[in-house]
């Protein structure tokens, strides 16, 4: 089988057919031919030198101006006492320096220097040289020094930067830096199969997506199974998801599974402030791979460098980010294939992808890693399950219905948050209450048990979710009720649960408007109680409008507009665009939309006024209770009445079971007013 050779080695041995057959021996030319590819970096001995120079240079200027400050008079006293070497005084500029000789006030000898001015200069001079007998020495100051000292800084800066460009220009030819240096040089990172530490066993909920990108591994591990047949091995595969769906864990899971060599790297790596340096990381990243094939190449958020050349606004000049995306077209598919080497790109954009890109041939398979149905997200909750302690009263199937549209990434934060709050409570294992907590915080974010509200506010929360919870429990076509609390959650001061029978692949219509009054009965029910309106349905009105305009604008959903679209596409990148309808169009579209929020908000004003006692007891239940489950909203509708203790009653039994504490009448002490009780769980 045939060595590879560098190729500074290749192209000596081409011009001499002797060396070229001759076999270099283990230990001898074996070693020279690797010393003559990697030659030392002759460049440092440069610099080096110069950095000498600089100390050197350093060191004359603070040898001139080190030693003892004295005065004349101390200098005419050391000298008639003998501590000063005749032949040593030295008469500058505007000092004369002189060597001191051990004595009773210096144990070493030392250098002295008496400093004088302009104007004294001549006069001290004079009696420097008549105290020393005319024996003193006077050097007229260098007129080169001054110059050196003032522009000697900027010289050497200059020379060093010259220094640095003059050796890249020397390794322009020498490989795709250029210039630049390293910075052309790929910023990826070679994982093998132990570093990453995950297999496709981690991987769970896309089943799908799996079984394309193992037969991506077997084809690598045994392509002539594949060849023999005629075909040919995939040049490029587009995984494409939601954020969260798992697209790098997949990644992750083949650089584990596969037994060659896996390049990742991220699309906002290629992209610098320099001119060229994008296509030429390209460049060294497909040749570092060539030359490890059969390989990997990992291209994580490939739409930072793939989107659509020529789209917005442009200053007509150099646009790097297309240069960069030219040079991967070209190394994916051009004149000289890079047989062997599989390209890997994932993305949560891929509507905003260059056509060029995306076209068989380059990235032959484009997967789609969706969302987990609630088998998948049970089987991802095993996964993470594994890595905690869980509890007996753990249900999973039970938390895999309660979190519909949760990504892969949501369902490893439920686990982690849940494990956190376990141990900040010091529990032995993770809880069923502390996975819906959990669940709530990563959906919701966090509960604000702390917070102080006024009396009003707690009534204005109170009624208003109540409204929502009454008419959740109500609607058949709508999601069922799971719970509803006026604890302050994130930017909320209350919300109502609701826990989906199934995963919806669409919304149909009676959902649709099911839903839409379940969002306007908190309004009309703060209303109604309170006589005034609030800011506290602002999400409320925003999520009814999108609803409604959806319904109108994208679905089809309007008799008068018909089974027509006129929302912008997608893949409308176009600045300024004009609508692609009429001004009459667009007066029946918002009058559509007014229509349908109209018709929801009359409908759930009408079954809660129909049913307003049952509102009021449950608003009564929430400010008592702060949270209450679907089954006790159910009870209350049906007339009964709740029979548990709040958290008041909790506190005064702890406090009476302590002795010394009090006698068993006490009672718990006022709160501030206004504020809330602690929360009790369900």
């Amino acid at each position: 089988m045939r060595e590879r050779l560098p190729q500074a080695i290749r192209r000596r041995f081409a011009s001499d057919p002797e060396r070229a057959n001759a076999r270099p021996e283990k230990g001898d030319g074996g070693d020279k031919a690797k010393a003559g590819a990697n030659p030392p970096p002759r460049g440092l001995f440069g610099l080096a030198a110069l950095l000498i120079l600089a100390l050197l240079a350093v060191l004359f200027i603070n040898a001139n101006t080190a030693g003892e400050r004295i005065t004349l008079a101390e200098f005419k006293s050391l000298w008639a006492s003998g501590q000063i070497e005749e032949d040593t005084v030295v008469i500058r500029d505007h000092r004369a320096i002189a060597h001191r000789e051990a004595g009773p006030d210096s144990k070493t000898p030392t250098t002295v220097i008496v400093e004088f001015d302009q104007g004294t200069a001549e006069i001290v001079s004079g009696q420097i040289m008549e105290l020393t007998g005319d024996r003193a020495q006077i050097r007229q100051p260098s007129p080169l020094m001054p110059f050196i000292l003032t522009f000697g800084p900027f010289i050497l800066l200059i020379a060093l930067i010259w220094f640095f460009i003059a050796r890249g220009l020397r390794n322009a030819g020498a490989g795709p830096g250029g210039m630049l240096g390293n910075f052309g040089k790929s910023r990826h990172r070679m994982l093998h199969k132990e570093m990453t530490g995950i297999t496709f066993s981690d991987v769970a909920g896309i089943e799908e997506a799996k079984e394309e990108v193992e037969e991506i591994i077997e084809f690598l591990k045994n392509p002539k199974r594949f060849t023999r047949l005629g075909g040919r091995i995939p040049r490029g595969v587009l995984l494409i998801g939601q954020p969260g769906c798992g697209k790098t864990l997949l990644a992750k899971a083949i650089a584990g599974e596969a037994d060659v060599p896996f390049f990742s790297i991220s699309g906002s790596d290629f992209v610098e402030m320099f001119v060229g340096v994008g296509a030429s990381r390209v460049r060294d990243l497909f040749k570092s791979a060539k030359e490890s094939s059969p390989c990997i190449i990992f291209l994580d958020e490939i739409d930072a460098v793939g989107r659509k050349r020529g789209s917005g606004f442009s200053s007509g000049g150099h646009d790097e980010r297309e240069q960069t995306l030219n040079a991967i077209l070209v190394e994916m598919d051009g004149f000289t294939p890079a047989d062997g080497v599989i390209v890997i790109a994932a993305t949560n954009r891929a509507d905003v992808l260059d056509p060029a890109l995306i076209r068989p041939g380059r990235f032959d398979r484009q997967i789609s890693v969706p969302l987990p149905d609630i088998k998948g997200r049970l089987e991802i909750l095993k996964v993470h399950a594994k890595k905690v302690k869980l509890g007996p009263d753990i249900d999973l199937e039970r938390m895999a219905k309660l979190t519909p549209m949760f990504s892969g990434a949501d369902l490893a934060a439920i686990i982690n948050e849940a494990a956190i709050s376990a141990t900040m409570q010091n529990k032995d294992f993770i809880e069923q209450e502390d996975m819906e907590e959990a669940r709530d915080k990563v959906r919701f974010g966090r509960a604000n048990k702390s917070r102080v509200r006024a009396a009003e506010d707690n009534r204005i929360a109170a009624y208003h979710e109540a409204g929502h919870a009454v008419l959740q429990a109500l609607e058949k076509d709508g999601d069922p009720l799971h719970k509803v609390t006026i604890i302050p959650r994130g930017e909320a001061g209350g919300a109502t649960f609701s826990m989906p029978e199934k995963d919806r692949m669409g919304l149909g219509l009676r959902w649709l408007r099911a839903t839409m009054r379940v969002v306007c009965g908190g309004r009309i029910a703060e209303a109604r109680a309170i006589g005034d309106i609030s800011s506290g349905a602002s999400m409320d009105i925003a999520q009814v409008t999108r609803y409604a305009r959806m319904m109108i604008a994208e679905w089809g959903m309007s008799e008068k507009l018909g089974f027509i679209r006129y929302a912008d596409g997608p893949n409308d990148d176009r600045y300024f665009a004009d609508k692609p309808y009429s001004e009459e169009t667009a007066r029946l579209i918002d009058e559509e939309i007014r229509r349908l929020v109209d018709e929801a908000y009359a409908e759930a004003e009408r079954r809660l006024d129909e049913r307003w006692d049952r509102v009021e007891a449950v608003a009564e239940a929430l400010l008592k209770y702060e949270t209450l489950s679907a089954d006790e909203v159910h009870r209350i509708m049906r007339g009964e009445t709740l029979q548990r203790a709040t958290t008041s009653d909790l506190l005064a039994a702890e406090r009476r079971k302590k002795p010394g504490k009090g006698n068993a009448d006490d009672t718990e002490p006022d709160a501030p007013p206004g504020a809330l009780p602690s929360p009790m769980p369900i």
